[in-house]
């Protein structure tokens, strides 16, 4: 192959003071780029979440460079030791465990910082398991949010669960194997049994699984099995002209009211006229909210 199709980009990579944002496979290592090897192979440096991952990369691929940790733990020292490196003419690659950088990592700190020192960053693209996930699914993807992992403080949680029941765009959410279960559990109370879920694990990986047609089924599969690997959930949006059809918005807010004029607290009355009218938790929530 002639190499003058490798490199379309304006002058040769890497070059001086460049902040590189490189995406790195997400399990299967045939997906990285020949652009990302031809960066990591030339770059001063390579400022990685676990330089074990990143070795595991060069391992494979045959090459060897410069590693500095860079991750939760350590980024806000390592913040500004980068940027001066970057200043004094070293390219940088940036790098996260697995996929794009900055996705629910520190990375994006370093970006901005670097771009509001007038720091030149480019990205080269490469795996991302929200995007696998998503378009593997099958389900609507022109519009959708992405939520990361959820908070763990429960008001905060409760808060996002009660948008994405109601949300009608799709959402995408990212959970540790020993939590799934009860993360699902939850989606199911907020977004009822029969919302359409694809549970994706392993993406590119030998064990790789979409599993998913609703809740229910989904909770049915993983319930009582160990979990492993990477998880991935997408969650369908709601449909809004079906649901205002399947009940009676001024019965619920009547009863709603009467329940928690008696003292009983707004999750408890939510939950249990949400079993009743088999609707979401987070519609009963909104009503509330409506109540004159």
């Amino acid at each position: 192959m002639n190499n003058k199709f490798l490199l379309s980009h304006k002058s040769q990579e890497p070059e001086n003071s460049v902040l590189y944002v490189v995406g790195t496979p997400i399990g299967n290592l045939s997906d990285i780029s020949f652009r990302a090897l031809n960066i990591f192979r030339k770059v001063s440096m390579i400022a990685c979440e676990d330089t074990r991952q990143t070795r595991k990369i060069m391992s494979k691929f045959e090459f060897k460079n410069n590693l500095i940790s860079f991750n939760k733990h350590n980024f806000n020292k390592k913040i500004p030791k980068i940027i001066n490196d970057l200043n004094a003419g070293n390219s940088i690659a940036l790098v996260s465990d697995a996929g794009m950088p900055s996705i629910c990592d520190p990375g994006e700190d370093l970006i901005r910082e670097a771009r509001s020192k007038g720091i030149k960053v480019i990205c080269v693209p490469g795996p991302c398991a929200v995007i696998t996930a998503l378009v593997s699914s099958g389900l609507p993807s022109s519009k959708f949010i992405f939520e990361g992992f959820l908070p763990k403080k429960n008001s905060d949680r409760e808060k996002i669960l009660m948008e994405i029941g109601k949300n009608e765009k799709t959402t995408i959410l990212f959970e540790s194997p020993h939590r799934l279960i009860k993360l699902l559990n939850q989606l199911k109370e907020y977004c009822g049994a029969e919302r359409e879920i694809i549970v994706s694990r392993e993406l590119t990986k030998k064990y790789e699984e979409n599993i998913g047609k609703n809740i229910d089924d989904v909770i049915n599969y993983f319930e009582g099995i160990e979990v492993l690997g990477e998880i991935t959930i997408v969650i369908k949006g709601i449909n809004n002209s079906k649901q205002k059809n399947k009940y009676n918005s001024v019965e619920i807010k009547k009863d709603l009211y009467e329940l928690t004029s008696a003292g009983l607290s707004l999750s408890a009355a939510s939950k249990y006229l949400a079993k009743k009218n088999n609707i979401q938790k987070s519609i009963i929530y909104n009503m509330y909210s409506n109540i004159d």
